[in-house]
């Protein structure tokens, strides 16, 4: 069964996302047998029989395999159990990532998982890139996300795993629907891929051709600490540019933020993000409330500096020239998260 991105997993320090289930399990045995080096991670979120069972599971195939098995235990979520597990599981993945230096990260996601995503999205409201979702390369702040399995079926990896007789774990959550992604994929994903997985693969491949196209109508001209400043070769486009932006850092914008994006050309998402706009520029920057000399503001004022963002330069001591939109003049296309001028541009305004 073939995998993608083979050259670039064998020449990375990797981490696998490990659950002993069906789709991570295939995964690790398939990196093995493509000669693929890599280390694994298990969150225990304790709320099963077995999860101690796979946690022992994991160490014991790391040993057998020459790996390093990470596992830590997640805390109790009261409530939105999805969103929360997703976060810490994320914030460790990355921690782990910056204290032993791995490259790239992969997870098992696969076609009945892309199609349950794009259903659920669908229910919602959403356009081309939101439907798409998963894409099997993407760049991180440190490090590369990749899904090789994202063209196969779940009936083909447990296929694979029966034919070679690989061991796994069944999670019994899977059949609680009491979890709206469950209901999604026994309704509708599974049934719809066991029917037609091959015309949805190729129809995931068009959209991301289509997706490629939309996202070349805007462009990272500066990246200096946490601000970006891109060019929008229309402002119809800014809610996709932001979403772009900030999915990327962390943070999923609601439809009715998409929406506050388009209407609006000042505001402050979830108290923490600064989004501003022109109808050629759009600022995004943490959100920060300082006091501010006047000649700072008027400087920035001269050069278009949208107020919101004002306070972060300030705080932060960038040189308002480096962010103001002419400065965007050399605009690098495609990915705004991945080509990143990373040069710290600090500026102590009153030291001029």
């Amino acid at each position: 069964m073939p995998i993608e991105e083979i050259p670039l997993l064998r020449a990375s320090k990797n981490l696998l996302a490990f659950s002993a289930g069906v789709d991570s399990s295939a995964l690790f045995f398939l990196l093995i047998e493509h000669g693929i080096s890599f280390d694994i991670a298990l969150v225990d979120y304790g709320m099963r029989l077995q999860s101690q069972e796979e946690a022992a599971h994991a160490q014991a195939l790391a040993k057998q395999y020459g790996q390093t098995c990470h596992t830590v235990t997640a805390p109790k979520f009261e409530s939105d159990f999805e969103a929360q597990a997703r976060h810490f599981r994320y914030q460790w993945f990355e921690s782990l990532i910056a204290a032993h230096g791995y490259e790239t990260l992969l997870t098992a996601h696969q076609l009945n998982d892309r199609l349950e995503w794009m259903l659920m999205r669908l229910t919602r409201g959403a356009g081309v890139s939101e439907l798409v979702g998963m894409a099997p390369h993407e760049e991180r702040a440190g490090y590369t996300l990749v899904r090789p399995l994202l063209g196969v079926t779940k009936a083909d990896l447990l296929a694979y795993l029966h034919a070679h007789a690989y061991p796994y774990f069944e999670d019994e959550s899977n059949d609680d629907l009491g979890y709206e992604r469950n209901r999604f994929r026994q309704a509708f994903s599974d049934p719809l891929i066991a029917e037609f997985g091959q015309g949805i693969h190729r129809s995931f491949s068009y959209l991301a051709h289509d997706k490629a196209i939309l996202e070349a109508g805007f462009s990272l001209g500066v990246h200096t600490h946490e601000l970006f400043l891109l060019h929008l070769k229309h402002p119809d486009l800014a809610p996709k540019a932001a979403d772009n932006v900030l999915k990327k850092l962390g943070y999923l914008l609601s439809a009715p933020q998409r929406q506050e994006i388009a209407e609006h050309e000042s505001m402050v998402i979830a108290d923490r993000w600064a989004i501003a706009r022109s109808k050629t520029h759009l600022w995004i920057a943490p959100w920060r409330s300082v006091s501010m000399p006047k000649p700072f503001k008027e400087h920035c004022r001269t050069l278009g500096i949208p107020p919101k963002i004002r306070p972060y330069l300030y705080e932060e001591g960038i040189d308002p020239r480096s962010v103001s939109a002419p400065s965007c003049s050399a605009h690098q296309s495609l990915d705004p998260v991945h080509n990143i001028n990373q040069s710290k541009l600090r500026y102590n305004f009153f030291e001029k």
